[in-house]
């Protein structure tokens, strides 16, 4: 009840945000009009199409934000010809005609009073127009809805939301009224208001259609909910397994010390939180259902009932995550040594972005990184809901009897985790094991980081969670726009030269020699990135201090810096030999279509 309360204030909060302002003239366009008539089904249509956005969003991924960007297209299309039929009488009455013989007429003349059917296609507009300036109690609900599936408790905070919205909606309508007809009666000046509001509906759709209403409004106005917002979320729906399943382990991390960071989709925690082991000696916890994995990989189907007599380590990983493929070293070498004694190691690929889905790339990776013991697709979260899992990567130990008897967040801690299989072996074999001890001797992005001089910390390039972004302007959500490096940059900040479309989870470069700037401190420094559309080969370029890599280059790259992205992966950009500091590093993309995702560091 409390987050259905929530949604619906976050909802009421939606007009005050900025990129709301440019919308707002639509609504009052219509405001001096009877409300049943009008304010009524432009609010259903706002609402609806609301609703519906944001349901395709929590089951449709990155297409239904495609989707969207043509249905605001298409709306601000709608407003620009509504702005010019309230500019010119004539022009009302020329197009209305044969917009009416097919039910979608989009405007009528100031001597008609519009339909319901009209209102409520401009209310669809004002809904797709609407949808993107969501703020993060919306981002939790789609989280919730994207990961858990769709559900009645979804769908009533998607209507909270929509409802609390609507609600603000509606004040300003009939606000708007009274100013209206107060106007009116003093002023006689009907056509004049009416020609003012076409020109406050066209100024609208330019600031939308050019993303003014993202940028200079942002920076404008005092109204800006999204800090209330946050606040609220985090005061009154705090993060716990059950609820924010989609929680990421980062290289912010101190592995060392096997300190882990829960990364929400909407912001970072203020603090590390030390949650890195737990242990049961009283049988623990049955263990939980595996059978959710939409396909699996060197195996077929596992299930708790299958695995009871085995001693079992359940890792959670995702292929671009470099905390999980530094551990992978560990995991395939106690596979191979403690097989044969009855351990069954079961590598659940939980993705973190969109491309990590696709079982071909999923497939590929296993192979490429030697991976021979069962991987379980786990694309809809549903083996790491039954863990309640927090972590990429996440470790689970369960005995013979299957109960889950020990967990591990994080990298380190080898030394303990092995122990906990050999006495777990020893406890179902009812003798000990010989000792033999591990030589792990990893490299490439699989290497050990160097915790002592790593003071770069995940960052993603997608807006939805990007910090510290340094381009003057900043972040031009969902647009292309061409940006500047700024000539100087503070440790961890980064920026975008050349032209870029960024999006909640990607960034695409639109034009050769597109670059990323990011000052680091770090040894290695890696970039998540995807070939153009189609998996057409880029080519790029890496500098260090404006100079080329030489030695520090990394195992994408040369000497000179350079490298080809193939497919969708984490690349290994830079690996520092000497003393490590501060460095400004620089990668140019020499065609277009580069997909980039994330920087991490080790």
């Amino acid at each position: 009840m409390l987050l259905l309360l929530l949604a619906y204030f976050g909802g009421i909060l939606t007009i005050l945000s900025p990129c709301i302002l440019p919308v707002l003239p639509f609504v009052f366009a219509r405001s001096d009009q009877p409300f049943r008539k009008t304010g009524l089904p432009l609010l259903a249509g706002m609402a609806v199409t609301f609703a519906l956005v944001a349901s395709l969003a929590t089951v449709g991924g990155g297409w239904a934000v495609r989707a969207n960007q043509f249905g605001r297209i298409a709306a601000l299309v709608l407003f620009g010809i509504f702005g010019l039929t309230l500019l010119f009488s004539s022009l009302a009455e020329r197009i209305s005609r044969p917009i009416v013989q097919f039910g979608n007429k989009f405007s009528q003349n100031t001597s008609s009073t519009p339909g319901a059917a009209n209102s409520f296609l401009l209310g669809i507009g004002t809904g797709l127009l609407w949808a993107p300036c969501a703020g993060p109690i919306l981002g939790l609900i789609l989280t919730g809805a994207a990961l858990g599936g769709a559900s009645i408790h979804t769908v009533f905070l998607l209507l909270a939301y929509a409802a609390g919205a609507a609600t603000s909606l509606t004040i300003a309508l009939l606000a708007g009224g009274r100013v209206f007809a107060a106007m009116k009666s003093s002023l006689g000046a009907e056509e004049w208001i009416r020609r003012i509001l076409g020109v406050a509906v066209l100024a609208g759709v330019v600031a939308v259609a050019f993303g003014l209403d993202r940028g200079i409004l942002t920076r404008l106005s005092l109204a800006s909910t999204a800090n209330l917002e946050q606040h609220l979320v985090d005061r009154f729906h705090p993060l716990s397994p059950s609820t924010n399943p989609q929680l990421a382990s980062s290289d912010e991390l101190a592995s060392a010390n096997d300190q882990m960071m829960a990364v929400n989709p909407q912001k970072k925690p203020a603090a590390n939180a030390t949650v890195d082991a737990s242990a049961s000696k009283d049988g623990g916890t049955l263990m939980p259902d595996i059978s959710g994995a939409t396909a699996w990989i060197n195996s077929p189907a596992l299930t708790p009932a299958s695995l009871r007599g085995k001693v079992v380590v359940i890792d959670f990983w995702t292929y671009s995550c470099i905390n999980c493929l530094r551990t992978l070293p560990y995991i395939k070498a106690w596979n191979e040594k403690y097989k044969d004694s009855g351990l069954v190691v079961i590598g659940v690929h939980t993705p973190e972005f969109p491309f990590e889905k696709d079982e071909a790339n999923v497939r590929k990776a296993v192979k490429d990184l030697g991976i021979t013991y069962p991987v379980a697709m786990d694309n809809d979260y549903r083996i790491w809901r039954n863990f309640n899992n927090q972590y990429w990567p996440a470790h689970y130990f369960i005995d013979a009897t299957g109960h889950v008897r020990y967990h591990h967040f994080g990298e380190g801690s080898y030394e303990e985790s092995e122990k906990w299989i050999r006495d777990l072996l020893e406890e179902a074999n009812h003798k000990p094991l010989p000792h033999a001890s591990i030589n792990i001797a990893a490299t490439g992005a699989e290497a050990a980081p160097d915790s002592n001089d790593v003071k770069s910390p995940e960052t993603y390039v997608g807006y939805e969670r990007a910090q510290n972004f340094a381009s003057p302007g900043g972040l031009n959500q969902d647009v292309p726009q061409l940006y500047k490096a700024p000539a100087d940059f503070k440790q961890n900040e980064w920026a975008f030269d050349g032209n870029w479309r960024d999006e909640r989870q990607i960034a695409t470069s639109l034009s050769a020699s597109s670059a990323i700037l990011y000052r680091f401190h770090a040894r290695d420094l890696h970039l998540v990135l995807g070939p153009s559309k189609g998996g057409k080969p880029v080519r790029f370029r890496v500098t260090i201090d404006g100079k080329s890599p030489g030695a520090d280059h990394g195992v994408d790259t040369d000497a000179a810096g350079y490298g080809t992205v193939t497919e969708d992966r984490l690349y290994q950009l830079i690996r520092q030999h000497g003393n490590i500091q501060d460095r400004t590093f620089r990668i140019e993309f020499l065609t277009p279509g580069v997909a980039a995702y994330s920087f991490t560091f080790g």
